[in-house]
């Protein structure tokens, strides 16, 4: 059984039919594994169970369908109705249909409601396994464009906000890749291993911005990845580097998967392309990318001036503006 059948067939048959006539929308989005369809058997031992939402529309007088869900049945398909939600109720046993506005519920996890557009402020400040939730899960019902309206909005970036945080998530990239030589290169080889899961981690968090797709966080972050269309020949390269006992094959790998991205991110399109060869890095025995080039051709083509580098303190969020800025000293020491 999973999460999102299991929500349409109690939405289907207990929950709509104490509704007639209520202008609604009705959805599973949102938090719980079963929204992006990664629920399996352990995934019931908590917040699990018959579970939808009822969004209506602004001013609705929401009390005659809170008194009909009252009457609800005492289980649905073997489940309880009534269980614990952590993040509900006080996490007291209660049914777990949400009965509240469009509006308000997104503004509940999002802190902004989409329909009214998305800023820079709040691209930016949106995590993307919150944006994930949202636009994942399941439509049940939505004659009022409650719902579609709200996730077309949030179906991706602005050009200028993707090429902001594709050159972020390359910034990382530059600030690590040197130390998976450097490290092996000292006979550290536990260092040499975290560094290069951590650059690895980065470069499967580039493939969802490549491919237009919010990235999970890290429970389903690589079970999401193995769905994108570059999965098989990155994700290769990536388990490599992961499973390498030597820290030049890590170095290999890694560099092998960056350039395939690299090549990637030419061809959308959104800067100058960069030449995604691997290289040296400076005089040493090492081999990068070079990732910050393609921060600095990213962010040299962003046009809007809300998303453009400027001095510390003037940007909607600092420490992101700050720290994409090829200008400014960002990299930590590579000694």
């Amino acid at each position: 059984m999973f999460g999102l059948d299991l929500s349409r067939r109690f939405y289907e048959q207990a929950v709509r039919p104490l509704v007639p006539g209520v202008p609604h929308a009705a959805a599973l989005l949102g938090e719980g594994s079963e929204v992006l369809g990664f629920d399996d058997e352990v995934s019931t031992d908590h917040d699990f169970g018959p579970r939808v939402q009822l969004l209506v529309p602004p001013d609705f007088d929401t009390t005659p369908v809170d008194l009909a869900m009252e009457r609800l049945p005492v289980r649905f398909d073997g489940l309880p109705v009534a269980y614990p939600d952590s993040d509900r109720h006080g996490g007291w046993s209660h049914h777990q249909v949400e009965v509240t506005t469009a509006r308000a519920f997104f503004v509940d996890r999002l802190g902004v409601d989409p329909a009214d557009g998305m800023d820079l402020a709040g691209w930016l400040l949106a995590p993307t396994q919150i944006l994930a939730g949202l636009t994942g899960g399941v439509i049940l019902h939505d004659p009022l464009d409650l719902l579609t309206v709200r996730r077309r909005a949030l179906a991706w970036y602005p050009d200028d906000v993707w090429r902001y945080v594709l050159a972020a998530g390359w910034l990382r990239v530059s600030q690590e890749e040197p130390f998976v030589g450097r490290t092996g290169g000292r006979g550290d080889d536990i260092g040499s291993r975290m560094v290069a899961a951590r650059v690895a981690r980065d470069l499967a968090r580039i493939g969802f911005l490549l491919e237009r797709r919010w990235a999970p966080y890290s429970k389903w972050l690589m079970t999401a990845f193995t769905r994108l269309t570059l999965a098989d020949q990155v994700g290769r390269h990536l388990r490599h580097a992961i499973s390498a006992t030597q820290w030049r094959a890590r170095e290999a790998a890694l560099c092998a998967a960056a350039s395939h991205l690299a090549d990637a991110t030419n061809r959308l399109g959104l800067a100058e392309p960069v030449d995604p060869a691997p290289r040296r890095f400076h005089t040493r025995d090492i081999q990068v990318l070079g990732a910050e080039r393609l921060t600095r051709a990213l962010t040299d083509a962003i046009n809007d001036p809300s998303c453009e580098p400027s001095s510390p303190g003037s940007a909607t969020d600092p420490t992101a503006r700050s720290a994409i800025s090829p200008a400014r000293s960002t990299r930590p020491s590579t000694a």
